[in-house]
C-alpha cells in the first residue's frame, strides 16, 4: 500500500483525538475500521504509530515524526488547492499573454499593442537572445508566445507541435557613429567597411556563417567580432571602436547614423510562435495580427529605414 493524503489526515484525526473511539467518531468510522486502517497505515510506514492504553492513544517517536511531516505537507496541499482553483477562475475570467522575445524594439511595441488590444490582459515578458531557449520554453508551457527570428530564408526553431508565422522581413543595417565618413545619405558598400571591426548582439542562429559570408563575396574577412549585449553595442559605435550590425528597425539613437547595405546582403526575419495545443487559433491570430501591427509602428519611427523603404521600387 502506498500512502496517501487520506492516511496522514486519518493520522492527524487520531492524534487530535487522542483515542480510536472519539477518532472513529469524528471520521464517520466504525471503531473496529479505523483501527484496521491504522494498522495497513503502520505497516506501510514500517511500524507502529501509536501506543494504545487504558486511557487513549499516544504517538511513538515514529508517529511523532510522521505527524511532524504532516504538519507541513496538509496544508502545503490545502494551500495548492485553492491557489488552483483560484488561478482556473483567474485564467477563465482574464486573458493572460507570457511573451518571449529575443532584444529590440518589437517586443516592448507588441506589449503595447497588446494592452490596446486586450485592456484586461495580464502581460509578462521574458528576453533572451536565444532562439532554441525561447522554443523551448514554449514546449515547456512557460511561455505562451515568442518573437524569433532567423536570418533569411533560414528554418525556425523547430519542435514537434511549435508554430512560426512570419511577422516582417527586415533588411540588416550597419551603425556608425555620426562622426565616421560613411555617416552620409544613402546605402553603404559591404567593401567599404573592410578595414573595420564589427559588434552586434549574440544568438544561436547562422547570423554570424552569414555576414562572414557575405565579407567573402565581397572580397574580405572581418577584422574582429564583438559579440555583446546592446548597450554595450551602441556605446563600440558611438566611441568608434567598431561599426555595429542592427535591424532595419533600430530606433533613431543619439551618436549613431544608421545605414543599409548595398543589394541587402542580409535580412532579417521576424517570426511568432507559439505551441499548436496549448493555444486557440483566434488567440494567436490576435497574437499575430498585434505582432504584424507593432513591426508596423517601430518601423515608422526608425528614420533610416523609412527612408530606405521610400526609395525601393513598388512591387
Amino acid at each position: 500500500m502506498e500512502l496517501e493524503l487520506r492516511h496522514l489526515k486519518t493520522i492527524r484525526a487520531i492524534a487530535d483525538a487522542g483515542s480510536l473511539t472519539r477518532a472513529a467518531t469524528a471520521l464517520g468510522l466504525a471503531q473496529p475500521a479505523l483501527s484496521a486502517q491504522l494498522k495497513r497505515i503502520e505497516r506501510a510506514l514500517g511500524g507502529e504509530l501509536f501506543e494504545r492504553g487504558r486511557h487513549g492513544v499516544r504517538a511513538t517517536a515514529l508517529g511523532e515524526l510522521v505527524l511532524e511531516r504532516s504538519r507541513i505537507v496538509l496544508p502545503a496541499v490545502t494551500e495548492l488547492q485553492q491557489e488552483a482553483a483560484r488561478f482556473a477562475r483567474t485564467s477563465r475570467a482574464t486573458a493572460r499573454f507570457r511573451l518571449g522575445g529575443t532584444h529590440g524594439p518589437l517586443l516592448g511595441a507588441l506589449v503595447d499593442r497588446l494592452a490596446d488590444a486586450v485592456p484586461d490582459a495580464r502581460v509578462t515578458t521574458c528576453a533572451s537572445w536565444s532562439e532554441r531557449e525561447l522554443a523551448a520554453l514554449l514546449v515547456e508551457g512557460r511561455l505562451d508566445f515568442a518573437l524569433a527570428g532567423t536570418c533569411g530564408s533560414a528554418e525556425p526553431p523547430g519542435a514537434k507541435n511549435l508554430a512560426w508565422r512570419e511577422v516582417a522581413v527586415d533588411p540588416v543595417f550597419v551603425m556608425v557613429p555620426e562622426g565616421h565618413p560613411l555617416a552620409r545619405p544613402g546605402e553603404v558598400d559591404l567593401t567599404e567597411l573592410a578595414g573595420e571591426q564589427w559588434a552586434c548582439v549574440p544568438g544561436d542562429g547562422c547570423f554570424g556563417d552569414c555576414f562572414t559570408a557575405a565579407c567573402a563575396r565581397a572580397g574580405f574577412t572581418p577584422r574582429r567580432m564583438y559579440e555583446t549585449d546592446t548597450s554595450s553595442l551602441v556605446h563600440l559605435v558611438q566611441v568608434g571602436r567598431a561599426v555595429g550590425l542592427c535591424r532595419a528597425t533600430f530606433p533613431t539613437t543619439p551618436g549613431i547614423t544608421t545605414r543599409p547595405l548595398t543589394g541587402t546582403p542580409l535580412t532579417w526575419r521576424h517570426l511568432l510562435g507559439w505551441h499548436t495545443v496549448a493555444q486557440r487559433a483566434e488567440t494567436a491570430a490576435t497574437v499575430l495580427e498585434q505582432a504584424r501591427l507593432a513591426h508596423g509602428g517601430v518601423a515608422a519611427r526608425s528614420d533610416s529605414y523609412t527612408e530606405w523603404l521610400a526609395a525601393q521600387p513598388v512591387p
